[in-house]
């Protein structure tokens, strides 16, 4: 059974007309299950992380700051949205969330985040939207609990994943892969393992020759024994934040390409759904419910 992780605090209250679709939390669920997608089964409500396993991917100083909600008015504005205990809290649940989904991934091939994709958070730094890195505590949870050895990181969102980059810059246990726009924030990129960078307005055929190229031997050549899956969808063509140029059935095409490499090779696989903007609210949901559809159809 494809297990995900979802909890109400997802959708945290914000301003009307902030450009973070918040909604998008309560409303893909809804949408998942109208459409026999998938049943309240498939969902499980995680717990807060416990802080000792964040310590491997954040320092202590700055979480500590973070919790206290006595970030810096710098940092805090690189957040993007305005710091409190309970947004706090939720990143807690959010990362216990794609934890969680680990061991799931291991015992059904995949295990899915309605929300999650924290990738701008760096060891001892916020990022846009982002403060604790759940792809990257969850990682490290398995290299420190030695249930993995060899872990890649396939962020395809359309901002490249700079804090993931960061933090895994000098592990040679964490493959770092993101394809990105190159005019998208973060204006000043970090380093991963590999880095794809497209011209604005990229569209489908280009960008779907370049990942059929390069990932399959990015794959065979690490041979990673799990695989962390950014599903960002803000590489569509009417997303606000984003620059490429992707329609709906090209974001399609991508998710089904990446999660039957990972069948494939029967690599375990964690998904979460990071960024999507786009003008339209439906264009993200659908766009969201396309990756569940597909892991569906191809691991159940």
């Amino acid at each position: 059974m494809l297990k995900i992780a979802f909890n109400s605090i997802y959708k945290h209250p914000l301003k009307v007309g902030h450009r973070f679709p918040m909604e998008k939390y309560e409303l893909l669920p809804q949408q998942l299950i109208r459409n026999n997608i998938c049943n309240k089964f498939n969902f499980f409500s995680p717990s807060p992380i416990d802080k000792r396993h964040v310590f491997s991917t954040h320092c202590s100083s700055y979480y500590n700051n973070l919790i206290n909600l006595s970030l810096s008015k710098l940092d805090q504005r690189q957040i993007g949205f305005p710091l409190s205990k309970e947004l706090v809290h939720r990143e807690h649940v959010i990362a216990q969330g794609t934890i969680d989904n680990t061991h799931f991934a291991f015992k059904h091939g995949i295990s899915m985040n309605v929300a999650g994709g924290t990738h701008h958070a760096h060891r001892a730094k916020p990022g846009a939207f982002c403060m604790l890195n759940d792809q990257a505590i969850a990682a490290n949870y398995l290299i420190d609990n030695k249930l993995s050895s060899k872990i890649m990181i396939i962020d395809l969102d359309v901002h490249q994943g700079d804090g993931t980059a960061s933090i895994f810059q000098n592990q040679d246990s964490v493959f770092t892969l993101s394809f990105h726009g190159r005019k998208n924030y973060p204006f000043k990129k970090q380093k991963s393992d590999f880095d794809l960078a497209f011209e604005d307005d990229t569209n489908d055929e280009v960008y779907l020759n370049a990942l059929q190229e390069h990932l399959p031997v990015l794959i065979d050549s690490f041979e990673p024994d799990f695989i962390f899956y950014l599903a960002g969808v803000d590489i569509l063509k009417n997303d606000k934040l984003g620059r490429l140029g992707l329609s709906l059935n090209g974001c399609k095409d991508r998710d089904r390409f990446v999660l039957e490499l990972c069948k494939k090779n029967i690599i375990p696989v964690q998904v979460s759904m990071g960024g999507g903007y786009s003008i339209h609210l439906k264009d993200i949901i659908n766009a969201h419910s396309n990756t569940f559809e597909l892991a569906q159809e191809i691991f159940f």
